[in-house]
């Protein structure tokens, strides 16, 4: 299995009204370094997985929506838990998406897997990795 991975980082404002997350209820900061991998069996007739441009460019307009936003009062995230668990997969239904409208390339429309990682601290990150069904 081939991989080829973009990264790029993005800054919210969001709390987690539940006890569960203790002082983390509160609104506070983040920053995220969210890391995207593109799998794939065979390597392209360009001997590549995707061409790295259109995927950067990609992940820089799926957060950009999200930059320097609160999250708590934006529409899609109304009533949700925005943790970094649920914003892996955000990142990568929207990654997903693209991909299979051909944002990155032809290529972007026969990759096997898409892993998104976004990382709280050196310390903690967390992952959603799936599939990419026709």
């Amino acid at each position: 299995m081939y991989s080829v991975e973009v990264r790029d980082r993005i800054m919210i404002a969001h709390s987690l009204p539940d006890p569960f997350f203790g002082p983390a209820q509160n609104m506070h900061g983040a920053t995220f370094v969210v890391d995207v991998a593109f799998f794939r069996e065979e390597l392209t007739r360009q001997n590549v997985v995707v061409d790295i441009g259109a995927a950067l460019d990609v992940l820089s307009k799926t957060l950009k929506p999200l930059s320097y936003q609160n999250l708590d009062a934006l529409p899609q995230f109304k009533g949700i838990l925005t943790t970094t668990e649920f914003l892996c997969r955000y990142v990568f239904d929207a990654i997903a998406a693209a991909a299979k409208t051909g944002a990155l390339g032809e290529e972007g429309k026969q990759l096997s897997r898409i892993r998104v990682t976004l990382s709280e601290t050196d310390l903690a990150r967390a992952t959603f990795e799936g599939a990419l069904r026709a």
